[in-house]
């Protein structure tokens, strides 16, 4: 039965979906909350008047995605402090890792030790940026157009550098992922990306708060069996994991 929402409600609804998935189209918000497009565009132009998400272009992003936005903006910033405690061991010192961005990769960053020795791969200015802040790490960004959807370098020659690496580790987020779906996206070019970043690495590690679990969006990036490690703010024996933990990834 579908619900029907108020104005005030839906609002609430559209800023949470957003949180969640970091950005989320018209149609995709229409499809969730049952209204029209018109509706959502509306209420999308309220809600950016009033400092509460970003507009962009055919939808809305997150404010804590942006590169302005304060810790207090962080959706489930708790949630996200601990997903990146549990990835930070995974990490060794001489590693060759290719790391995403968005903010539970943010918090990773701001918890990497001073005198841990690696090199940083990314494709993310931000990303970039924030790991500037470790003396010790090598930092290298690979360029090229900037995607407004996803803040990542895309693009043919973004690509083909990626196919010449072989990395240890490549950490990425994702704004949606399903047991039997694997992970999703609705950006063309930001699912490139992520399927070339994924392509070059040795070992696939996951981010994701579990309210994006069980979550499905309209193009694939990649099948559970090409992850090796998911890791959420749950602990690994919960009974939420079991069907993702049987897909044979490692939850950490």
């Amino acid at each position: 039965m579908s619900v029907i929402f108020l104005k005030g409600e839906r609002k609430d609804q559209i800023i949470q979906q957003v949180n969640i998935h970091t950005r989320m189209s018209l149609s995709e918000l229409s499809q969730v909350l049952n209204v029209s497009e018109d509706t959502i565009r509306r209420d999308i132009n309220d809600l950016a008047e009033e400092g509460k998400l970003i507009k962009i272009r055919g939808g809305a992003m997150s404010k804590a995605y942006h590169h302005t936005s304060q810790l207090q903006e962080t959706y489930a910033h708790n949630s996200k402090k601990i997903i990146a405690e549990k990835m930070l061991p995974l990490i060794k010192d001489g590693m060759l890792v290719l790391i995403g961005g968005g903010t539970t990769i943010r918090e990773l960053v701001k918890i990497i030790p001073s005198d841990l020795k690696a090199t940083f791969v990314t494709l993310n200015p931000l990303t970039a940026v924030e790991l500037l802040d470790k003396p010790n790490l090598e930092i290298i960004l690979i360029g090229g157009q900037i995607s407004r959807y996803s803040q990542m370098s895309v693009g043919g020659e973004v690509y083909q550098r990626l196919s010449e690496l072989h990395v240890d580790l490549c950490i990425m987020g994702t704004n949606a992922i399903d047991a039997r779906e694997g992970l999703t996206d609705s950006d063309w070019e930001t699912i490139q990306a992520k399927k070339a970043m994924i392509k070059a690495a040795d070992k696939i590690a996951v981010l994701a708060i579990s309210e994006k679990m069980n979550s499905v969006m309209r193009m694939k990036i990649a099948d559970l069996s090409e992850i090796d490690y998911f890791i959420t703010e749950l602990p690994p024996d919960s009974p939420l994991l079991v069907p993702y933990s049987s897909s044979g990834i490692q939850i950490v």
